[in-house]
């Protein structure tokens, strides 16, 4: 039994079956080792009968197919509701039953080589610990103790939950936010390298032309884009995030998967198309500024509905291929009115044209823009605010947020229209990359938990001055704890006022 255990968990360590031999004779030789192994097995065969497999005669390539295929056809969640710690050992390798390993296995698509097992084997590590320790015949803090000394407890596993204990969780809104995501390598440049040249009256950014210029310093920022950015505030904020993004089959992709699970953003709904690219874009940053060499690759965008059912949704840039992906989420949001929904547009949502997305904006329950992407939705003029957000508003969302850069920001919401500065810097800005999806997703964020408007709009300019004292969109994003502190601290005049028409 030792060595099936240890073939399930992947579990080397020297003291690993000495440990276990070590439990029996605590708990009075009872074989616990020989019916966990019995309630594996059992549960797993249960399983694949249940799909329709012989326990006796299937591949383990073959019962992965089967349970990606349950994901899709929805009945995952009902067959692997009792399955946390179910791992089952065949000819070819060892397969999964963890409904999150299933979830990530089916919506990554990733082929049978690459399957992840990791939450079954977490959650097996605790179930061995735990039928032990809660023996009449054992020391508690003895099982514990050795656990940690054999491997068998790891502190990477504390503080993570199943997939159904996250959707138990009471008053946390799930969040879903829906977009393209990127890796950024931010390449700083002094003024021995660059200058800004005007021509024309557009400004650009110079060096010298066939030379060798220095840079001074280049950081690599993971899994970055207005949905990445948003999902992980909503994280560190303390609201149940997850991201429906696109990524390539390269270890980029599994960097940016990484990092968000670091995040403790949820990637069940994350894409995996293997024969493609994950995106990578450069940033040239001089003085607080930046200017970005984009290039986005081309995904198939199909839309799936999520496994697990969010109580928002945040949509925001994709690339210019993806309206297919727009008519499935609208689809999907016409099948589910309880679900809300938050629209930050990005720039082939602006060039679509408000006609295009139509059954997006009338669906919204939040619109967030900046007052010159306002105007140029709208057709209206840049004052007075109210009938520019009115313009918005006549579009279908029930609350419309403007950004007005330097001015402060705007928010509509019941014939009225509620105004803020912006928070003030505690030092010169470093670098402006993601402010905006900072100001964003805190004001959706509160919004979702339930504070009132003015408190969103109270916590939103925060977060996005927090933002810029760091490189890149997600190093300066706060807790709510620090959001708070920072609130406490505020000077006088920085207040949420209403704006007379």
């Amino acid at each position: 039994m030792t060595r099936i255990l240890s073939e399930l968990l992947g579990n080397d360590h020297p003291l690993f079956a000495r440990t276990i031999s070590d439990f029996e004779s605590a708990s009075g030789n009872s074989g616990i080792d020989t019916r966990l192994i019995a309630d594996v097995t059992e549960t797993a065969h249960q399983i694949m009968r249940a799909i329709g497999l012989d326990p006796a005669d299937t591949a383990g390539a073959e019962l992965y197919l089967a349970l990606n295929a349950a994901v899709q056809s929805k009945k995952a969640e009902t067959l692997l509701k009792d399955s946390a710690y179910v791992l089952l050992r065949l000819d070819d390798g060892i397969v999964s039953f963890n409904m999150q390993d299933v979830v990530e296995n089916a919506h990554h698509t990733l082929p049978y080589e690459s399957r992840v097992v990791g939450h079954a084997q977490r959650h097996l590590r605790g179930e061995i610990v735990r039928r032990y320790a809660e023996h009449d015949r054992t020391n508690n803090e003895m099982i514990h103790n050795l656990a940690e000394q054999a491997d068998i407890k790891v502190k990477e596993d504390e503080g993570h939950m199943s997939m159904n204990e996250s959707q138990q969780q009471s008053g946390t809104p799930r969040i879903l936010a829906i977009g393209d995501i990127f890796t950024d390598a931010f390449i700083t440049l002094g003024d021995d390298a660059a200058k800004v040249i005007e021509q024309d009256g557009v400004e650009y950014l110079a060096v010298p032309y066939g030379r060798k210029p220095p840079y001074e310093k280049v950081e690599i920022v993971k899994s970055v884009g207005p949905s990445p950015n948003v999902a992980v505030s909503i994280a560190r904020l303390g609201y149940d995030a997850s991201l429906m993004a696109w990524i390539g089959g390269d270890a980029t992709g599994v960097e940016a998967i990484e990092h968000l699970k670091l995040e403790k953003v949820d990637t069940e709904s994350m894409v995996t198309e293997e024969d493609k690219a994950t995106s990578y874009w450069y940033v040239l940053c001089y003085h607080a500024d930046r200017t970005m060499l984009v290039k986005s690759e081309k995904y198939r965008y199909e839309w799936k509905d999520p496994v697990t059912k969010p109580d928002y949704i945040y949509l925001a840039y994709l690339g210019e291929d993806s309206w297919p992906l727009h008519e499935g989420l609208l689809d999907y949001l016409e099948r589910n009115p309880d679900i809300k929904f938050a629209l930050q547009p990005g720039t082939f949502q602006f060039e679509w044209g408000p006609e295009k997305l139509k059954g997006l904006y009338s669906r919204s329950n939040i619109v967030l823009m900046n007052r010159e992407e306002a105007m140029e939705v709208t057709g209206r003029a840049h004052d007075p605010i109210h009938e520019l957000a009115q313009g918005l508003h006549d579009l279908g969302p029930e609350i419309v947020v403007i950004t007005d850069g330097p001015n402060g920001s705007y928010v509509s919401e019941g014939g009225r229209v509620l105004t803020i500065p912006n928070y003030p810097d505690p030092a010169p800005p470093v670098e402006r990359t993601g402010a905006g999806d900072a100001f964003s997703s805190t004001f959706v964020a509160a919004i979702a938990g339930g504070e009132s408007v003015e408190t969103a709009l109270a916590w939103a300019p925060i977060n996005s001055m927090s933002v810029v004292q760091k490189v890149g969109a997600q190093a300066g994003l706060l807790t709510k704890d620090e959001l708070q502190k920072f609130l406490a601290e505020a000077p006088e005049d920085y207040k949420v006022t209403e704006v007379v028409a």
